[in-house]
């Protein structure tokens, strides 16, 4: 579904122009919203984060977490998702992420959120081409500026079973309709293995916050360093 066999691991070859894709995303794709969130109804908004890092600097979204698991003793081998933060956590997260932004230019966090109660009917009925979608929105012009570009989700995050593959789709429309000679990897690894995906986690769900439940005051400290995009307002 993520991966293709010819195409499941990255280069071992050094490569200049590369880029590492962490994704997860918040809410969810059903459609309910005569009960609240959480209380038998769907989620009013769904948020996918992409978090772009050089393979060189991979160990400074570790750094990140690794220094809040050490200051909250936290268990090194128990995932801590962004629900289970204290408010406080959560502004914290996001101050450092920030502040790691801002002493790298080339670490980009790229964030889409679509309001669902707006999507058409139609696009309804195959939520998985809407997730499609808008990975694709979100990221295509930042992969069409690397050579190689290494996408690693969490295999567990919402599926893709509309058709081809969200890989073939998305390297076809860098091939064909951005005219980028980028090739494309997936590496789906689970998040309680990779801090990548637990950075994302973190943002997607930041973001997600401000939007279903009004809750911004983490989500203004990072938004200055975050390409937002919003769908369907």
């Amino acid at each position: 579904m993520w991966e293709r066999a010819e195409l499941s691991n990255p280069p071992t070859i050094p490569i200049t122009n590369s880029s590492i894709i962490y994704l997860d995303e918040s809410g969810d794709l059903g459609w309910k919203f005569t009960a609240p969130y959480g209380a038998g109804g769907s989620s009013r908004y769904l948020t996918i984060a992409a978090v772009c890092v050089p393979p060189a600097k991979v160990h400074l979204l570790d750094r990140v977490l690794r220094r809040m698991y050490q200051k909250y003793n936290w268990k090194a081998g128990r995932e801590r998702k962004f629900s289970q933060l204290t408010p406080n956590q959560r502004i914290e997260f996001a101050g450092n992420a920030k502040t790691l932004c801002d002493n790298n230019s080339d670490i980009h966090i790229h964030v889409i959120v679509v309001k669902k109660q707006n999507v058409q009917q139609h696009i309804r009925v195959d939520g998985n081409k809407l997730y499609n979608y808008m990975i694709k929105l979100a990221l295509i012009k930042k992969m069409a500026s690397h050579d190689i570009v290494t996408m690693v989700p969490d295999p567990r995050s919402l599926k893709v079973q509309s058709g081809n593959s969200l890989h073939d789709y998305l390297q076809t429309e860098l091939w064909f309709t951005e005219k980028a000679v980028t090739t494309l990897f997936s590496k789906p690894q689970d998040s309680s293995q990779s801090r990548g995906i637990q950075f994302a986690d973190m943002i997607s769900g930041i973001i997600q916050d401000r939007y279903e439940n009004n809750r911004g005051n983490a989500a203004r400290l990072i938004l200055p360093r975050i390409k937002l995009i919003q769908l369907f307002f």
